[in-house]
Parts: structure tokens; sequence; C-alpha cells
């Protein structure tokens, strides 16, 4: 299915669309963080590289950068949950130019070449960026959009990327799943009386 530097690249786009998009989570609204805290928040959504070859940090302007492309990732998942796969190429075209992806193989010292989809002057913010647009575009242009989607929870409009077997996960989480699962059996316990 997604070989494990394209499913880091998809855990980053959902935990930034999760993180930096407001909405509905677990059943309550969700407003996403802004001002000083956005760059904690986008610090704990991509979490930390060791093998970065340059320092990690972001400024505020980086930060709302990365809140723009969380919200235009955020179309991408749900154009493909809505069936709209024009839509959904069109965001991933959008989000490749505005991120200035482009693939090139890159190494720090002694340690294996590794691809990346940023230029090494690039800002960390463009350099995530980068890697979360290609790695919808492989999902968007592989036929692999099912992987992609939108938790089916009341009141949640998480994303996530399915990795089972059978692809038919439903939820963003365990917490969603047990949620509906609760609901559905009070429902059918209340209509049996």
């Amino acid at each position: 299915m997604f070989d494990s530097h394209v499913a880091l690249l998809l855990d980053q786009a959902v935990a930034l669309v999760n993180a930096l998009t407001d909405g509905e989570a677990r059943g309550r609204a969700y407003t996403a963080p802004r001002g000083a805290e956005l760059p904690d928040a986008v610090a704990a959504a991509v979490g930390h590289d060791e093998t970065a070859a340059r320092p990690r940090t972001l400024d505020a302007a980086q930060a709302e950068c990365l809140a723009a492309t969380a919200q235009c990732m955020r179309e991408v998942f749900q154009a493909v949950q809505d069936g709209r796969m024009d839509a959904a190429a069109v965001a991933v075209n959008d989000l490749l130019r505005d991120t200035g992806a482009r693939p090139h193989l890159d190494r720090a010292g002694d340690e294996p070449w590794r691809l990346h989809f940023h230029g090494a002057d690039d800002s960390l913010a463009a350099a995530i960026g980068a890697g979360c647009a290609t790695g919808l575009a492989l999902v968007v242009g592989g036929g692999l959009t099912d992987r992609l989607g939108v938790c089916q929870a009341a009141r949640c409009d998480r994303v996530y990327t399915d990795t089972s077997r059978n692809a038919a996960r439903q939820f963003c989480s365990t917490a969603c799943q047990n949620r509906t699962k609760a609901a559905t059996f009070r429902a059918r316990r209340s209509a049996a009386r």
C-alpha cells in the first residue's frame, strides 16, 4: 500500500489538518490554535525528526503558512470523501504548486540518500508542506483515494488515512468509533421499548 516514507508524509498531513483546522472533533466544536499558540501546535503535529540535517524550528510566519496549507489539505480529504475526484486533483495540484514541491535526493554526512520534495534552502514550513502535498498527490494519482477519509461519527470532521488491510476504516479514532457504537446501541435499545 504505502511505503514508510509516504506513510510518514500522510501522517503529517493528517496531523496538520486535524490540529490546524476548525470544525468538530469527537462530538465537540474544535477551534484551531491561533496566534502565539500556533507554532507549538504545528511542532506537536509534525513531531521531531532526530535525523534532520538542519534545526526544525518554526517561527510565527511559517506556522501561519502551514495553517493555510492544512486548510487546503482539508479540501483534498473532503473532496475525496464526497467523491469529487476532479476537485481533489485540482486541490492537490494547487498544493504542489503553492508549496514548490520538487523531488530530489539529498543526504546529510554519511547518511544514506533520502528522497525530499523541497529545496535545501527552503523553510521548514515549505519542506513540510511540499512533503505533505506530494504524499497526497501519490495517493490521488495512484488510485488509492479510498485510503483517505473524513470521520463518519456524528459531530466529528477530523481526517484520517486508512492503513487497514480491508480499507474499511470509517472513524478518525477509537473514541469516535466507540461513541458511534454506543449511540447505535442506545437507539436500538430505546426503539425496542
